[in-house]
């Protein structure tokens, strides 16, 4: 797309919006529906785009992406009404006869930068986000992904570009998108693009979302269920090949139980993928061959467990484990973002804590274990943005819990009520009754309105 059809699409859709059109609930809902009943219409081409891009099993494509989304609409469209109605609060007695309210209202012109690992699900659920709250939508997808983006832009054409627009392209584009002056901006994706973007956002004073990553622990003691936490802790890490921004980026296990657990998983990779895991359609490959290249040269430290084979030309990198390896090494001073879990081992809680703290906050955190008291403990004293006790990864896929980082690992949050009210602006209202006026607020003071506003403002 060419930067000028561009441009005449975004002063379009500034115009549309400023109608007052998208402030209607049956037009929300109308093109909530809308969606839901393409994306259905569409599964098969979702389906193929995604295994041509990254070989994405199709059980996965159901989970995160397809029926992931269907999820979210579902419950868009079943509470938009209740989510944009003004919510009445409380009303201090000093503002006696008066109502108070919180009400929603669209920031206006939205873009939404989306990433690769899960590009249909990131870039339509705060999307439909976005629209739910009466938004129109600028969406431009990963040009990683190019198959996922024309099925995308092939869905989103049966839109009113005024409404919402993809726009596919290099990322020039999203320089190009980033000099317009939007009302707010969602954007997910690594931390050192995140600074750029935010730095971009704060030209204009624009409101923004940032969903990065970081190096998320996944923490296993003693008296964890052994058996169940293997199967959940390789799940976690090798679901979508490792490409997920929850996935458990290192283990912490307590070194009276690392043999049994590296012996436990070794034995749980083969029984999900097989004894050649490039040849299970169950196993995703990595985004690129340069990234593959990349995990490889993380596997040098320390000593591989099983796994280690990597292959650039088809983009493959094998389920890997590795232990003996140090917080020093490169593997622990990067987020891997790939089928490699290190398995570093420790002595006493203390030790935990030292290693997490060496990083900054991340996306979530994990702890196995039986122990309510050292559950909690692990929580209070550690900060993320998400976090799962005896799991990975669980706490995302859900709508009812808000999702995002902390610190270096993003700001905001959404998924169900949260996104719609991410893209709202909840203003303030006061209704004021004129049945009467008090003459206290009004100049000239005295001590008796003062020790009046003392007593009305306690």
């Amino acid at each position: 797309m060419e930067k000028e059809e561009i441009g005449l699409i975004l002063e379009s859709q500034r115009k549309f919006f400023t109608t007052g059109k998208t402030l209607d609930i049956n037009y929300r809902l109308e093109n909530l529906k809308k969606l839901k009943k393409l994306i259905i219409q569409h599964e098969q081409d979702i389906k193929d785009a995604l295994w041509k891009d990254f070989h994405k099993p199709e059980c996965e494509v159901i989970s995160s992406e397809l029926n992931f989304v269907l999820a979210e609409l579902n419950l868009a469209i079943r509470k938009v009404r209740r989510w944009a109605r003004p919510k009445r609060v409380r009303t201090p007695l000093i503002h006696v006869i008066a109502r108070s309210y919180i009400a929603p209202q669209p920031y206006g012109q939205v873009l939404i930068l989306s990433p690769w690992n899960f590009p249909f699900q990131l870039a339509l659920v705060p999307a439909l986000g976005a629209i739910a709250a009466g938004n129109c939508v600028v969406m431009k997808v990963s040009q990683q992904v190019p198959n996922t983006g024309a099925v995308i832009e092939k869905i989103i054409n049966h839109f009113d570009k005024d409404l919402i627009a993809v726009i596919n392209g290099d990322h020039s584009l999203s320089e190009h998108l980033l000099n317009y002056n939007f009302d707010y901006i969602f954007f997910t994706g690594s931390s050192k693009i995140g600074k750029y973007v935010m730095t971009k956002a704060a030209a204009n004073l624009t409101p923004i979302s940032l969903e990065l990553g970081g190096k998320s622990p996944c923490v296993v003691a003693s008296d964890a269920r052994l058996d169940f936490a293997v199967k959940r802790i390789a799940w976690g890490k090798f679901y979508n090949a490792g490409q997920v921004c929850v996935s458990p980026d290192y283990v912490l296990i307590d070194r009276k139980i690392k043999d049994r657990f590296l012996d436990l998983v070794t034995k749980e990779i083969r029984s999900f993928y097989g004894d050649d895991p490039e040849q299970s359609i169950d196993f995703p490959h990595v985004i690129s061959s340069g990234n593959a290249v990349r995990l490889a040269s993380l596997m040098k430290t320390g000593k591989i467990v099983t796994g280690g084979k990597f292959n650039p030309e088809t983009c493959y990198v094998a389920p890997t484990v590795i232990k003996d390896v140090k917080t020093a090494d490169p593997i622990m001073q990067e987020e891997i973002f790939g089928p490699v879990l290190p398995v570093v081992d420790y002595e006493n809680f203390d030790e935990v804590y030292k290693i997490i703290d060496q990083n900054p906050n991340p996306l979530a955190v994990y702890i196995f274990t039986r122990n309510k008291k050292l559950a909690r403990e692990f929580l209070a004293k550690t900060r993320s943005g998400s976090s799962a006790i005896n799991d990975t990864i669980i706490q995302f896929a859900t709508p009812y819990l808000p999702f995002g980082g902390v610190g270096c690992s993003g700001m905001g949050r959404y998924h169900g009520k949260k996104s719609f009210e991410t893209f709202s602006n909840m203003r303030s209202l006061m209704v004021k009754s004129n049945l009467i006026d008090f003459f206290l607020r009004y100049p000239p003071y005295n001590k008796l309105k003062e020790n009046a506003f003392k007593w009305l403002m306690r």
